[in-house]
């Protein structure tokens, strides 16, 4: 990439990025669809080898760039993957804990009701026999 200029002042075309040129012999003019670029070469400064040479270099750091995305990509994706993994082996174990801490208060829970009825027939019982006693 030599120089880069502008002449259509921004090209919402390139997503609000302006066009690369390597000289003043070529420009992008936008066109409707995004996939294209078409170049218009200026036969005053029309070297067209060191045109293409310059292009071809720029097609090869773009194909970099985009293989460099496509690897961050690959690699974000493969982190998400594992952490999702790891959320739902989280939610497992804590399924299972929630199920083991529910038996164990029900479990618990009926003893503790056995102990409630215990100490309601030791209080009748004792007043009862405080009744018993206390008509002698």
């Amino acid at each position: 990439m030599a120089s880069t200029s502008n002449r259509t002042g921004g090209g919402s075309s390139y997503g609000g990025a302006a066009p690369y040129r390597s000289r003043d012999g070529l420009s992008t003019r936008p066109v409707a669809s995004s996939d294209e670029i078409q170049l218009r070469i200026d036969p005053m400064h029309a070297d067209l080898d060191d045109e293409i040479s310059g292009l071809r270099s720029q097609v090869k750091q773009l194909r970099n760039v985009a293989q460099e995305i496509g690897s961050e990509a690959k690699f974000q994706k493969d982190f998400l993957d594992q952490l999702q993994m790891t959320m739902i082996k989280a939610q497992a174990g804590v399924k299972n804990n929630i199920r083991k801490l529910n038996k164990s208060i029900i479990k618990h829970g009926s003893n503790h009701i056995v102990h409630v009825v215990l100490f309601a027939l030791f209080c009748f019982f004792v007043v009862y026999m405080w009744s018993k006693v206390s008509r002698r």
